[in-house]
């Protein structure tokens, strides 16, 4: 079968094709022949051994990945696709399927098939839902509601999400409304009218306004795109309130100091937990129209490098899908 694949860490000029071994599922797996995948910003900080985070979350990434070389030479987290063939203890999935998931660190979809456990984090596409549409929703989702969650945003409570049009904020905006927040989206001033129609209360374009400067008070802010900091969002933030923090390893011991110190909070919780359960609530709320995905740019397989680079300019809308099979 036709793959990407990469035998060194570096920029995105380390890809490669290659005609790779079609997986042969196992008794508890499913054999997916995958239409659609994404390339977000797992599979870059990956590909890459986080280099531009410093040396010691370098060494940290190289623990996990593999110390000379990638232990898994396939990326790409999320897919959709058709299930091929099942193991013999399989009894979820058939032959024929519409499925969508999240493969996340054993990565894989990058490539014409990947075999996945049964209880991985898989379901049943949403009805009416394209491929590419099914594919570009799983880890912006996931990053969302894991944030989400750790300040138990309800009903009434004033939500901010900054950078509100990437993957996680157009998904972080969607789900705080899903728990009932009132949502305050912050992006750049093409991008106001997007956030608007995910659900944005109000919005704030941030080349004409600093929010931290506005007087305006709010119960969490999500930094989705880890380039804000808990010091400057802290005055914004009522007693009692949280930062929630996507990314940035200095995160981590500022979680832990304030969970001891202060009436605010910073919530940063490594690793991400991602239960199953979610890829069906992501499903419910496709199909009654409460969460859509939100697809920048599409790629064919074969232009991988090209979709690679343009993530790594950080300047995405939603998500970059790539086009697998027909």
């Amino acid at each position: 079968m036709r793959a990407v694949v990469y035998g060194q860490y570096g920029p995105p000029d380390v890809l490669r094709f290659e005609e790779v071994e079609k997986p042969s599922p196992k008794d508890d797996e499913v054999l997916i022949k995958i239409h659609a995948s994404t390339v977000n910003r797992l599979d870059c900080h990956t590909r890459e051994a986080n280099r531009r985070s410093g040396l010691a979350v370098t060494g940290l990434s190289r623990l996990v990945s593999g110390l000379r070389r990638p232990r898994q030479p396939i990326l790409g987290s999320e897919f959709a696709g058709v299930v091929e063939a099942v193991g013999r203890a399989v009894t979820e999935f058939k032959v024929g399927d519409r499925i969508f998931g999240n493969t996340g660190l054993r990565f894989g979809c990058h490539a014409e098939y990947t075999s996945v456990p049964e209880t991985a984090r898989i379901g049943q596409m949403p009805a009416g839902a394209s491929f590419e549409e099914a594919a570009a929703v799983t880890d912006g989702a996931f990053n969302a509601l894991w944030c989400l969650r750790q300040a138990n945003v309800r009903d009434g409570r004033r939500v901010l999400v900054y950078g509100a049009s990437g993957s996680i904020g157009t998904a972080g905006v969607q789900m705080a409304r899903y728990f009932g927040a009132d949502v305050t989206a912050v992006c750049n001033t093409k991008n106001l009218d997007l956030v608007k129609s995910l659900g944005a209360d109000r919005v704030i374009d941030y080349t004409r306004e600093d929010f931290t400067k506005n007087g305006e008070i709010y119960d969490v802010i999500v930094d989705a795109v880890g380039k804000h900091s808990f010091k400057r969002c802290k005055d914004s933030l009522n007693p009692g309130g949280y930062y929630l923090a996507t990314d940035g390893f200095r995160n981590l011991p500022l979680a832990l100091w304030t969970a001891r110190f202060g009436n605010k909070k910073v919530r940063f919780t490594l690793p991400p937990r991602h239960p199953r359960q979610d890829v069906a609530l992501i499903k419910e709320l496709m199909e009654t129209d409460r969460y859509r995905a939100v697809i920048d740019r599409r790629y064919p397989l074969e232009e991988v490098i090209e979709a690679a680079r343009y993530v790594e300019t950080e300047q995405k809308i939603g998500n970059v899908v790539l086009a697998v099979s027909d």
